[in-house]
């Protein structure tokens, strides 16, 4: 089962004495963070809803800053420093094929042939095409494989399910990983 949760960014700092509080986003763009309420924040360990009362992008674009329900003074807001900032899957717009890229992460990736790459660590965003980082940590050495996120190029199938990506690849020494 998927996690409904969505980690996209942490309360890094206060702003001001009426309980604004700085924002580190992982989003992309960084104040697409900022269109989504409620937040789910661990505060004090425990996940709690936050709703967002106000936000704004500060100096040059480079700074984002919310007003969050209930925080109404400076103080109150440090209690917030280093919070993450969640968000329910619901509230993202899925893919035609109805995942996300966070979907990715983890699974285990092979060859057309059935030979197992290795699980997907990460995605890279380039300029041309996103790239799948797998790593193989069960081979003799650990290797690592860049594949370009190209449906029905290099990417076959995608079964978020079952954790699986099939791709068309071929390794540049024919050897197994």
């Amino acid at each position: 089962m998927l996690d409904d949760k969505l980690i996209v960014g942490q309360i890094n700092g206060i702003f001001g004495v009426n309980g604004w509080v700085k924002v580190f986003s992982h989003t992309d763009p960084r104040k697409n963070i900022l269109d989504y309420s409620p937040w789910t924040i661990k505060f004090k360990g425990e996940w709690q809803e936050v709703k967002v009362e106000s936000s704004k992008v500060q100096s040059g674009g480079k700074t984002l800053v919310a007003k969050l329900e209930n925080v109404t003074d400076r103080d109150l807001a440090r209690e917030y420093m280093g919070c993450d900032i969640a968000i329910d899957r619901s509230q993202l717009k899925q893919s035609e094929d109805g995942w996300f890229w966070i979907d990715l992460i983890g699974c285990q990736v092979t060859t057309q042939e059935g030979v197992v790459l290795g699980d997907v660590k990460e995605m890279i965003i380039t300029g041309a095409h996103d790239v799948l980082r797998i790593q193989n940590s069960s081979a003799t050495e650990a290797s690592e494989v860049l594949i370009p996120f190209v449906m029905d190029q290099f990417i076959l199938s995608v079964d978020i399910v079952a954790k699986q990506i099939v791709v068309d690849w071929a390794l540049e020494d024919d050897s197994e990983v």
